[in-house]
């Protein structure tokens, strides 16, 4: 992964279809997988158990698409870097799809692009669209539209 500059408040409000580029990959092994049902109280065999998936319908256990979504979530934040005089604060996320699942042992990364930017009374808002990608896969696994606020 690359050095991802520094973007000011005045970049950010010309930054529409700035392609973020990719982030680095991350591990979603059985651990992470686990851990997430831990905190989740989400369960569900084809997550947490391996013998019972390795028959089930995807041959192995697969990470949580809340797991998946908040990996990227998070990635993507390493691909926008601000001055420090700049604020951005997560306001939601729109039209959010699973569209593959991740195999425990799987690597993910995030991509995104600056796809909107509206001026509002407290400052920018950003609407970037996101993926998440497994290696090996050309087709996203998770899309989402993340709103993002900025303020100064």
């Amino acid at each position: 992964m690359k050095r991802v500059p520094k973007m000011s408040y005045d970049q950010l409000a010309e930054a529409k279809d700035h392609d973020l580029g990719a982030s680095r990959w991350v591990l979603v092994d059985q651990d992470r997988i686990d851990r997430f049902a831990e905190v989740s109280e989400d369960h569900q065999w084809i997550h947490v158990d391996a013998e019972r998936a390795a028959d089930g319908p995807f041959g192995t256990t697969v990470a949580h698409g809340y797991l998946t979504l908040s990996l990227v979530g998070t990635l993507l934040g390493e691909l926008l870097d601000v001055e420090p005089d700049v604020v951005l604060v997560n306001y939601g996320l729109d039209r959010i799809r699973f569209l593959a699942p991740v195999a425990a042992g799987a690597r993910v990364r995030a991509r995104g692009r600056i796809v909107g930017v509206e001026t509002t009374a407290h400052g920018l808002r950003l609407l970037v669209s996101a993926h998440g990608e497994t290696e090996g896969r050309t087709d996203p696994v998770c899309v989402a539209d993340a709103v993002v606020l900025v303020r100064r």
